[in-house]
């Protein structure tokens, strides 16, 4: 790809095939999924397309802690993955408005029903890290995009967002290069089954 305006182009033909359709956005941490998904449906607008997260999924800090999964927060299984399975297929499926959550960063947790999608839109942008890991998942969206930036810029991002919501440096370092690091392993094994791969420079 050349630059954001052929992503743009290619969102918007999606958009414009005539029946509800689904773009995947997946890639490691901080590889700028939700930065993508955002930019697009800013410049498509509320009348083409709806972002919405996996993270709006994230089982919540006191169930994490209770199943003692706090220290993996953002891991698969600290995921509810059916629940997201059951919102794609309901994108695809159903009538009516359909709501989704949001992850809110500041609060460390999802707020539900925060994302509206009218039936009118007929294209779901939906970013996270394991649309390529989860199997069920592929079939459910038209497209999905990898998104593979220079592992040291990633890395430097990545610490750099969890210093912005409140983590010290030597914490951010810390659990980038550990459970981070272990997610991204698990998300870069699915690169191959991607429509594209793109990275920093092509948008």
């Amino acid at each position: 790809m050349s630059g954001f305006a052929d992503l743009l182009a290619r969102a918007r033909q999606l958009a414009g095939t005539g029946e509800r359709r689904l773009l995947g956005i997946t890639g490691p941490p901080g590889a700028g999924k939700s930065r993508l998904a955002e930019a697009l449906a800013d410049r498509l607008g509320p009348a083409l397309t709806v972002a919405v997260g996996l993270d709006g999924y994230h089982l919540a800090d006191c169930e994490l802690r209770r199943i003692g999964l706090r220290e993996r927060k953002g891991a698969p299984e600290t995921f509810d993955r059916a629940g997201y399975l059951a919102l794609l297929r309901r994108l695809r499926t159903e009538a009516g408005t359909v709501y989704a959550p949001a992850f809110d960063r500041g609060i460390e947790d999802s707020i539900a029903a925060a994302i509206a999608v009218p039936p009118e839109v007929p294209l779901v942008i939906t970013e996270g890290n394991y649309l390529l890991f989860w199997p069920e998942v592929r079939p459910l969206l038209d497209e999905v995009w990898f998104l593979a930036p220079d592992p040291a810029a990633r890395l430097r991002a990545l610490v750099a967002r969890h210093v912005a919501y409140g983590k010290s440096a030597t914490d951010a370092r810390h659990w980038a290069q550990t459970s981070d690091q272990r997610n991204s392993e698990l998300v870069d094994a699915g690169r191959d089954r991607a429509d594209l791969v793109l990275d920093w420079g092509d948008w």
